[in-house]
């Protein structure tokens, strides 16, 4: 049988508390339901609910296990939707570093907009001709001109950087 079929009824009965509540929600027969469970809880070796003509009661380990479930379901929704259109929201802290002159050109002017489209993420923005060692001072990104001297980073070539060197006669 199914493991996540299994997980996503026993989260299903215990929410909706009853066996037929949950079918209809599935549009099954409550016997299915109840096979489901009994599977789950022959599985586990344990029993997750204390079921009567009644009422439904989780057992202390059936508490726990649910708990669990609703989590692994809620990360397993976030990871389809990641890679589905629409995505994931992105959020948390951002660490970037760029030279100094490189970044207040073309780096900072794009942060404004970037917080309009991502609002729950947050800019550290570290603008500098220093040499960082990115991984070992938490930067998430950095923007460098130049050839990448650690190969164990990833790199994505963002322009070509073509110089010049002129001069006049005198």
């Amino acid at each position: 049988m199914d493991k996540l079929k299994q997980l996503e009824t026993f989260v299903a009965v215990a929410t909706r508390g009853s066996l037929t509540a949950a079918a209809k929600a599935e549009g099954v027969a409550p016997a299915i339901i109840g096979r489901r469970l009994d599977g789950l809880e022959s599985r586990l070796g344990v029993k997750l609910m204390v079921r009567t003509t009644r009422r439904i009661t989780l057992t202390h380990e059936g508490s726990a296990f649910l708990e669990d479930c609703q989590r692994l379901l809620a990360d397993l929704a976030n990871a389809e939707a990641s890679v589905s259109a629409g995505g994931v929201k992105a959020s948390g802290h951002l660490r970037i570093t760029a030279p100094a002159g490189f970044g207040r050109r073309h780096v900072a002017p794009l942060v404004p907009r970037f917080r309009e489209l991502h609002p729950e993420v947050s800019i550290s923005l570290n603008l500098s001709d220093r040499v960082v060692d990115v991984a070992g001072e938490g930067f998430d990104c950095a923007v460098r001109v130049g050839d990448l001297p650690d190969s164990s980073l990833v790199s994505v070539r963002l322009a070509d950087n073509r110089r010049l060197c002129v001069a006049t006669p005198r």
